[in-house]
């Protein structure tokens, strides 16, 4: 089998071996390349030491040292050159003890955690595959290097790679693998946070965000996410729907693009509604609140996820104003457009459709057709630069201290005011018409 390599990995490894070291493109790279798509990384591994990498290339960084990795850069890439290395005794699911160096390439690659990730290639070798990654490239296969148990017992966050895998590559978890996970799960409460939403986030932005499912089914979400488990078979008993809660969101999720974002927020839409359902006297379900609700659990599954700031204040207020509805008006529109935000509204939109297209055919015609009318309605607002926001407001808190008010909280009152008036009245949104009002207003 023939990879084609890019230039500066060629270079990497043709200069190590011209110094009578063994090198090869080893990992995802292989994989990808395998099947025909372009990696994002190209990982290096080879006979020689840390010392030795570092002697031959002129721009290096120390990113991993202790464990063999030294980076090499080449212009404005950088690539990760690591040393053949057998692993210690794992204490803590996920750190070796100690780091051994060998010659070795059969070595390092059996402490890898897929069979699909334990392949090497160089132009002379060509590939080089002991554990049958190819084997389990064909039969599209999810399957660890050796024992699953002492894969998943040396890292325990390897049981929710193997989930974001299968959802990456839509290949299925080898029953032996699986049967592993379900047994050893629980170690995933030792793993970081950051190394949690880091794998999360990878299985949300694939091409298969249901295979969520999966994670439930092997026990791995009642440990890092049991927010989620506690959707799985509530019922919705409403015309408007046909799945459970849980399962609404796995389709709630195919429909939103690759987005972090967008998928975040269907991840959490609907998490709230255990917590909310009631159900009347004819048996049917209600979820009043529910928006409000899951809000509030998105916020604390962020932030226990160690989610950024930005990412959190985004997704929470989209999960907030999920559900809300309106007629396609224009001043209906500006307003929501002042609420969600402008540059959340596109996202609204987008996730207002696809809770319509997870739910029953119940008035979905209708549901689809007023989320069109309200995108129109919303492009003519901007490209008329209708005023929604307090920097469009066509005066500003200077303005009404030359009026004569004083500095302080009044100010910022009279501005929401007066953005008030003119996201209902966009005419009225000129300097001297407000200058006016203020005057009228506070007998100036």
């Amino acid at each position: 089998m023939k990879i084609v390599l890019p230039n500066k990995v060629i270079m990497i490894i043709e200069n190590l071996q011209m110094h009578g070291y063994e090198a090869y493109a080893v990992g995802g790279c292989v994989r990808d390349s395998i099947l025909a798509k372009r990696p994002q990384d190209w990982d290096i591994t080879t006979s020689a030491r840390p010392e030795e990498i570092k002697q031959l290339f002129a721009h290096t960084v120390d990113t991993g040292i202790e464990h063999g990795t030294v980076t090499v850069l080449i212009g404005r890439e950088s690539f990760e050159v690591t040393t053949y290395r057998i692993d210690g005794v794992y204490e803590d699911s996920r750190h070796p003890k100690e780091v051994l160096f060998t010659n070795r390439l059969e070595e390092d690659l059996k402490r890898r955690d897929f069979t699909i990730n334990a392949m090497a290639y160089n132009d002379d070798v060509r590939l080089v595959d002991v554990f049958g990654g190819m084997r389990d490239l064909n039969h599209h296969l999810i399957r660890c290097v050796g024992d699953p148990r002492e894969r998943f017992t040396e890292d325990a966050l390897r049981m929710l790679r193997a989930v974001r895998f299968s959802a990456q590559l839509n290949f299925p978890i080898e029953p032996a693998t699986a049967d592993a996970v379900r047994e050893l799960a629980p170690n995933l409460c030792h793993i970081s946070a950051e190394r949690i939403q880091a794998e999360l986030v990878k299985l949300l932005t694939s091409n298969h965000p249901e295979r969520i499912q999966d994670a439930y089914e092997l026990g791995i979400t009642k440990v890092v996410l049991p927010e989620w488990d506690a959707m799985v078979g509530v019922a919705q008993n409403t015309p408007h729907h046909k799945y459970d809660v849980a399962e609404h969101t796995l389709h709630a999720l195919k429909y939103v693009k690759k987005d972090k974002i967008l998928r975040l927020v269907m991840l959490f839409h609907d998490m709230g509604k255990p917590m909310m359902k009631t159900t009347d006297e004819n048996g049917r379900d209600h979820f009043k609140g529910h928006p409000l609700v899951s809000e509030e659990i998105a916020r604390i599954v962020m932030h226990r996820l160690k989610f950024d700031n930005d990412t959190i204040k985004k997704v929470t207020r989209l999960v907030c104003f999920h559900d809300y509805r309106m007629e396609a008006t224009e001043r209906n529109v500006r307003r929501a457009m002042n609420r969600i935000g402008v540059e959340l509204f596109p996202y609204y939109l987008a996730i207002r459709l696809a809770d319509i297209k997870a739910q029953s055919p119940y008035m979905r015609r209708e549901k689809i057709e007023n989320i069109i009318a309200i995108r129109e309605v919303y492009q003519n607002v901007l490209a008329k630069k209708e005023c929604v926001t307090l920097k469009d407001l066509a005066i500003g808190g200077r303005d009404l201290m030359a009026l004569g008010m004083r500095p302080g909280r009044e100010i910022g009152l009279m501005l929401n005011e007066l953005l008030e008036w003119v996201i209902d009245e966009p005419s009225c949104n000129k300097k001297e018409i407000l200058c006016e009002y203020v005057k009228e207003k506070l007998n100036l």
